[in-house]
């Protein structure tokens, strides 16, 4: 594959952390509503302080046609506050049955930004995921043609696969092998957890691009089991090792157009976390944009923050940037520990945590 062409400059000089800072409105382009009563209870959270946000089509049942989705926008939109200027970017789940009369609906449709690929069990509500992508060369064609992004949750569900290595088994196995047969198809590995998916967009052609979240730029795998077993801190793909959180944190302030950002906000309620089969899932929309400011502030790149959150992915989605900011300013403070109480409480990311800077209205 060829590589990508960048003229990124590194500036690795000391200097001092600015009071506030203003960055052009973000967009989250990985994101899960949910639905019903929980989808009322989230998305206010990710219309105050984002433009747009890619809805993940995991639902029961799941998002897999475009009426389906276009329906979804519709609960979206009823569920945002009355003033939020908020638009949600819809996408299809890819089955084994998917038509291609149904991708090409989906490019025809403004409304349908790409198509999610789960591989068969990998994740929440994936049981009707794709049993082996490589088969689909019908679909993959067909995207390919289209110019929707394939959005790829990226890891083997092999039985014999260590749980981390699942990410860097499946690139190997399966994306890699897709991107080479189809040289125009656009994807975007979504969540990346490994240094080695960094390293291999970074290598990639400009089509291939990734979303990282806070929670894999802020913590490694320790974090799950600190002073004993932390249900709230468990997601997939899993948290990994501290030098792919390192290197996750290196590609997301490199200024590389290639890396976006994507929460994979996922709220999921106390009782379903904190159980003996617990949810997979971080809910971080309250607290994203903050959370992203100190992982980049850890490193001295706030000023790279921007076009992490705000330029890069509406480029490669072919969007116009937002035209609104949002100022953060140099203000500790720690965010409520979860919404709502008991068993249906949602249990807010670094809730509790003193964090460096805080968004203002």
């Amino acid at each position: 594959m060829s590589s990508k062409i960048r003229t990124v400059e590194r500036n690795d000089a000391p200097h001092r952390p600015p009071d506030w800072f203003e960055i052009r409105r973000p967009d989250d382009w990985h994101l899960h509503l949910r639905d019903g009563a929980l989808l009322e209870r989230v998305v206010a959270a990710t219309a105050r302080r984002f433009g747009r946000a890619i809805a993940m089509p995991n639902l029961v049942p799941a998002v897999t046609t475009v009426e389906h989705a276009l329906a979804y926008r519709d609960r979206i939109l009823a569920a945002c506050p009355e003033d939020a200027d908020f638009e949600p970017l819809m996408t299809l789940y890819l089955t084994d049955e998917t038509p291609v009369s149904e991708i090409e609906a989906a490019a025809s449709s403004p409304h349908v930004v790409g198509v999610k690929v789960y591989p068969r069990g990998a994740t929440t509500h994936s049981s009707e995921g794709v049993s082996d992508l490589t088969t689909l060369g019908t679909v993959l064609e067909a995207l390919a043609s289209s110019g929707l992004p394939l959005l790829v949750h990226g890891e083997t569900t092999a039985p014999d696969c260590d749980l981390f290595d699942r990410e860097r088994v499946y690139l190997e196995e399966t994306l890699s092998k897709v991107i080479d047969r189809y040289p125009s198809l656009r994807v975007v590995f979504e969540h990346i957890t490994t240094r080695e998916a960094a390293e291999f967009v970074r290598a990639a052609p400009a089509r291939v691009a990734a979303t990282i979240t806070p929670q894999h730029l802020l913590l490694n795998r320790n974090a799950i089991f600190a002073g004993g077993l932390r249900p709230h801190h468990y997601c997939l793909p899993v948290l990994k090792r501290e030098r792919d959180r390192r290197a996750l944190l290196e590609a997301a302030t490199s200024g590389d157009p290639s890396f976006f950002l994507g929460t994979d906000s996922a709220p999921h309620t106390r009782a379903a976390k904190e159980s003996d089969c617990g949810c997979a899932g971080i809910y971080s929309a309250p607290v994203a944009l903050e959370a992203y400011a100190e992982a980049f502030a850890s490193v001295g790149a706030l000023d790279r923050l921007e076009g992490f959150a705000s330029h890069f992915g509406a480029d490669f989605y072919g969007l116009p940037r937002n035209t609104g900011r949002v100022r953060l300013v140099a203000q500790p403070w720690s965010p409520p520990q979860s919404v709502g109480d008991g068993d249906s409480a949602l249990r807010i990311f670094l809730g509790g945590e003193t964090l460096r800077y805080r968004a203002v209205d």
